[in-house]
């Protein structure tokens, strides 16, 4: 492959990798915002400007779970082909959060994207090219931060329900409403730290496989490009997966949805200051059926919960075998 060609194969992954950022931020628009606009806490309007706003200021704060895509699955220093391994992770990971936005499936943008960069990567040069110790750390991550959002979740609510268990339920929800206007601001603001750092970790891996870049530090413009386009991503909204997550799975209350919002904050961004990568998505939905099981476990309607588990797991190996066909088609042509 030609330098020029490596060149345009180069800006081509920033513009999709921003691309995937912009669809990560309409697609996970619901993450931070649905129980606030489901109880009325927040009109959708007001909600999707603060959503955007702190994801765009929780992107700018860190870049350590960039520094984890970018060196933990694979090595960008020695990966072949690797500027053709990148894009067909990007087509893959779009079309999948496309796919699922389209059904108003909360999957999970992170399954995608690393099932996608394993799935190219061992199409380009075998299983020995995955750096397993890094990507098993990435997969607990991803399995357990669920389990533990749904716990705290649970937790947290029961605390919730012994504090307040005397007072009116028109007085609780009403300071609850006031309360979850800075729980939605949080929520969104650790959902920039750790999910807009995924793009900035694929450009990072892009400019080293093409030799523009020598280090796994993130350039401050990769940073800043990844932060607005989540931002703008989430200023468009996800209306069909705020519709899942803020009334399919239970009805939320004030209450539920602080105690939700403040669980999942918690893991997210616990994940963000150890440099781990995990799916607010799937952080977000365990720690809303933790609360709806402390609250009232018949009022969880888990047949959606059932369908959405089922995503989560099969997003994983259905992205990495669509990464490692589109692979294969695109080093026909390159």
């Amino acid at each position: 492959m030609g330098i020029d060609s490596v060149l345009i194969i180069t800006i081509v992954i920033v513009f999709a990798a921003l691309a995937f950022d912009f669809i990560n931020g309409f697609h996970d628009t619901a993450n931070a915002i649905a129980t606030s606009v489901s109880t009325k806490a927040l009109k959708p309007r007001h909600a999707i400007i603060l959503a955007a706003t702190m994801n765009f200021v929780g992107a700018l704060t860190f870049t350590g779970v960039a520094q984890t895509i970018t060196k933990d699955i694979v090595d960008p220093f020695t990966l072949a082909n690797g500027t053709t391994v990148i894009l067909a992770a990007l087509i893959s990971a779009i079309a999948w959060n496309l796919i699922t936005w389209y059904y108003g499936i909360p999957s999970s943008s992170s399954h995608a994207l690393i099932g996608s960069i394993a799935g190219a990567a061992i199409a380009a040069a075998g299983l020995s090219s995955i750096k397993y110790e890094g990507f098993l750390k990435i997969i607990q991550a991803l399995i357990f931060s669920p389990l533990i959002a749904f716990a705290i979740g649970f937790i947290i609510y029961s605390i919730f329900k012994m504090e307040f268990k005397n007072l009116s339920l028109t007085k609780t929800n009403k300071g609850f409403r006031y309360i979850q206007i800075v729980t939605a601001a949080l929520q969104s603001y650790t959902h920039g730290t750790n999910d807009a750092q995924k793009s900035m970790g694929i450009i990072t891996m892009a400019l080293i496989a093409s030799n523009h870049h020598t280090t796994t530090d993130i350039p401050f413009w990769v940073q800043f490009s990844c932060a607005l386009a989540m931002g703008l991503g989430t200023s468009v909204g996800g209306w069909k997966i705020i519709k899942t997550v803020g009334g399919k799975i239970m009805k939320i209350r004030p209450v539920n949805g602080v105690a939700a919002d403040l669980s999942s904050a918690l893991i997210i961004f616990g994940a963000t200051y150890i440099h781990l990568p995990v799916s607010t998505t799937h952080v977000i939905t365990s720690s809303i059926l933790g609360v709806g099981s402390a609250h009232r476990i018949r009022g969880v309607k888990w047949d959606t919960a059932k369908r959405m588990i089922i995503t989560w797991f099969i997003t994983l190996p259905i992205t990495g075998l669509l990464s490692g066909v589109i692979y294969y088609i695109l080093n026909l042509f390159m």
